[in-house]
């Protein structure tokens, strides 16, 4: 008896799931975010963030009768998901005439790619980093394809304009951020932290991969080298080390770099908003009969934004 494969696509990657969520959550201000349980499913275009603040005023006691006070009030931020496809044709017999012809397999018809693992890792690598860099630097304004797709964190949050300022006196354009003065500078980002968040166990002070060395080069030029212990899961190999003296976190992501700019808060006032419950978030490699290609499709939405601007500190070189 023959096999009767009709009712089966040609080609199609199985590990599907496993590759969007890699894609999606695998640069570290995305992982981040949805280990603090902030990431909003489900959103077609835009979704609230739904805020909730009351106060508390004390009144003489010892006496009978009731007199309300205080206020509970309800605010909203949006976070706007940019609609993101990527797509590729892939022709093997393109690899026919070069040493990549040792991959394919017998015969003229290709109906699947070679180095196919390494192509998918790659991939979710790639996306993964032009998401890092978008949920900083993303702007809709400008003409750069993978950052004008929404909105990122620093266009959000210069524009919010209730950010505290931890730019130290002296520290200018003309200056830069330095070996010398870097200290001084993320000095300023935890001691201008509104007290309502100070101490708070969630707190990150978020800079470039290029400041970040720049601090711990500034320590271990003065033989500090103690306060960054290699080999824990918090440490200057990880880009990530607490500020000498505190129980902040300086976090390098590479959505930051080339940026000079920081940025301190704490994880749960950030929101990071995609569909992905639904069935346009898909990953797929196939065979085009009609084309006679491999063709690699991706497609989902992402956006970003905070709770409380007023809760973040910046820095940025004026």
């Amino acid at each position: 008896m023959a096999y009767n494969v009709a009712g089966l696509t040609d080609y199609t990657i199985e590990n599907q799931e496993l590759l969007t969520m890699k894609s999606l959550f695998d640069g570290r201000t995305a992982r981040l975010i949805q280990a603090e349980g902030n990431v909003m499913t489900g959103v077609k275009s835009s979704e609230k963030i739904n805020i909730l603040d009351t106060d508390a005023t004390f009144q003489t006691g010892g006496t009978c009768g009731f007199l309300s006070s205080g206020a509970t009030t309800f605010t909203q931020r949006t976070v706007t998901v940019g609609k993101i496809k990527v797509n590729e044709a892939l022709c093997p017999k393109a690899l026919e005439a070069k040493y990549t012809q040792k991959a394919l397999q017998i015969g003229s018809k290709y109906e699947g790619i070679p180095f196919e693992q390494q192509y998918t890792h790659q991939k979710a690598g790639a996306i993964a980093q032009q998401l890092e860099n978008a949920f900083w630097q993303g702007d809709t304004s400008v003409v750069n394809a993978n950052l004008n797709k929404f909105d990122g964190l620093i266009k959000l949050l210069d524009a919010a304009g209730t950010m505290a300022q931890g730019n130290p006196t002296g520290i200018t354009t003309g200056t830069g951020i330095t070996t010398t003065n870097v200290k001084a500078i993320v000095a300023g980002m935890w001691l201008a932290m509104p007290a309502s968040i100070q101490g708070k166990d969630d707190i990150r002070i978020f800079c470039g991969w290029d400041v970040f060395n720049k601090f711990i080069s500034a320590y271990t030029d003065v033989n500090l080298f103690h306060f960054a212990p290699a080999g824990t899961e918090v440490s200057a190999a990880n880009g990530e080390v607490i500020v000498p003296g505190t129980n902040y976190k300086l976090t390098a992501v590479h959505g930051l770099d080339g940026t000079n700019r920081l940025f301190t808060m704490r994880m749960s006032n950030v929101y990071l908003g995609t569909d992905l419950e639904n069935e346009e978030e898909r990953w797929e490699i196939f065979f085009a009969k009609e084309a006679d290609e491999i063709r690699f499709i991706a497609e989902f939405k992402d956006g970003i934004n905070v709770a409380f601007p007023d809760e973040v500190v910046g820095f940025k070189l004026v």
